[in-house]
């Protein structure tokens, strides 16, 4: 019994050395997707539509060996509510680009998203919302309402602040991007061209209906 004990003992120590180095893994995955530090179910009333309106111009720059010319189509300013985030990585000239996409909401999906559990999910460039059942859009409408009101949203920062900035961005944050939506085109040492173009209506779905959004403010609102 004695070897019995001792053996159960060494089995609880390495378990209890163990399970805090699973969970402190889960987090650290967790935070890198931005989905640690802030409230997913959190609503807020009374956000207002994101306001576009015309712009000219555009701007230079060169990103993973890419030379790149971003064609400002609308400044754009959106107050929204954070309800998905999601990291891009490797040396692709997407990931390099926008490097972070947000998943905003405003208006009435905002207001009633701690009531509705919409299950927030972005994968591959998009984002995705399910509800268990239609009949819980009653207090804010259709499917069409939602998606009228929230979008998937790729972040091109203008600068390493605003970089920075976009990285501290949680699930449940109240926040405030200002700049421009834009069309990209790049090419690189080779003459291969990358293009990406943005969506200017809160209205369409489906390929394309994302913001690309070339950022030069943030603010974090309580």
């Amino acid at each position: 019994m004695e070897s019995i004990n001792k053996y159960r003992e060494k089995d609880l120590s390495f378990l209890k050395v163990l399970i805090p180095m699973i969970l402190i893994v889960v987090v650290v995955v967790l935070f890198l997707n931005g989905n640690v530090g802030g409230n997913g179910r959190r609503s807020i009333p009374n956000i207002p539509e994101p306001k576009q309106t015309a712009a000219k111009g555009g701007t230079d720059f060169v990103v993973s060996g890419y030379n790149v010319h971003a064609d400002y189509l609308y400044a754009y300013d959106i107050e929204a509510l954070v309800v998905h985030t999601k990291n891009y990585y490797g040396n692709d000239i997407g990931a390099k680009l926008a490097p972070r996409d947000l998943a905003l909401a405003w208006g009435s999906v905002a207001a009633y998203n701690n009531t509705i559990d919409f299950h927030w999910k972005q994968h591959g460039r998009w984002y995705f919302w399910q509800v268990n059942s239609y009949e819980e859009l009653a207090p804010l409408g259709t499917a069409n309402d939602v998606n009228r009101q929230s979008a998937n949203n790729h972040l091109i920062p203008a600068s390493n602040s605003v970089r920075k900035s976009i990285k501290k961005i949680r699930t449940g944050d109240h926040i405030r991007l200002k700049g421009y939506l834009v069309n990209i085109t790049a090419v690189d040492s080779s003459g291969s061209p990358y293009y990406w173009n943005s969506s200017v209506s809160r209205s369409d779905t489906g390929n394309g209906a994302c913001e690309v959004m070339y950022v030069t403010e943030v603010s974090i609102l309580k």
